[in-house]
């Protein structure tokens, strides 16, 4: 059982509400929600023909590209994701690297999700409702073609 404050902090799991969204290596960017920060390898089965007793082999193929969707409340001097999409011009876009950042209580990166060559796919209005008083929310779905997570040392 954790008794200190600093076996607490080693210990117990980061909460997921304190992050940092940095595009392009300029500025942070805050988001309501990020997902899709998902690795995932295609399976190859394979088939000798001693394996008819033992079944097939299985193995790692190709990676599959990552599908990242960012959500952001609409400002009015924020443009940013959609001057982004409007880079987007008959088979030519202007992809970036993302770095998505867990961050513990004192602002430090615990652990870093870096998103490589990114672009646009579908940019989504919020849905209006004249009964609600919601924020409204954009949101972004990304494609990118690697996802490394970096632990920082300990």
């Amino acid at each position: 059982m954790a008794d200190t404050v600093e076996q607490i902090k080693n210990t117990y799991p980061i909460p997921v509400f304190y992050y940092r969204v940095t595009i392009a290596g300029d500025n942070s960017y805050a988001f309501s929600e990020v997902s899709g920060l998902s690795i995932e390898y295609e399976t190859i089965t394979y088939r000798d023909g001693l394996s008819y007793k033992e079944g097939a082999k299985y193995m790692p193929g190709l990676d599959t590209p990552i599908n990242l969707t960012l959500q952001k409340g609409i400002v009015r001097q924020d443009s940013y994701l959609f001057e982004w999409f409007s880079t987007i011009n008959l088979n030519t876009v202007e992809k970036r690297d993302l770095t998505i950042e867990l961050l513990d209580e004192s602002g430090e990166p615990v652990v870093s999700w870096e998103v490589i060559n990114a672009f646009p796919k579908k940019l989504d209005a919020p849905s209006f409702n004249a009964t609600s008083n919601e924020v409204a929310i954009e949101s972004l779905e990304l494609m990118a073609n690697t996802l490394k997570v970096n632990n920082p040392p300990l």
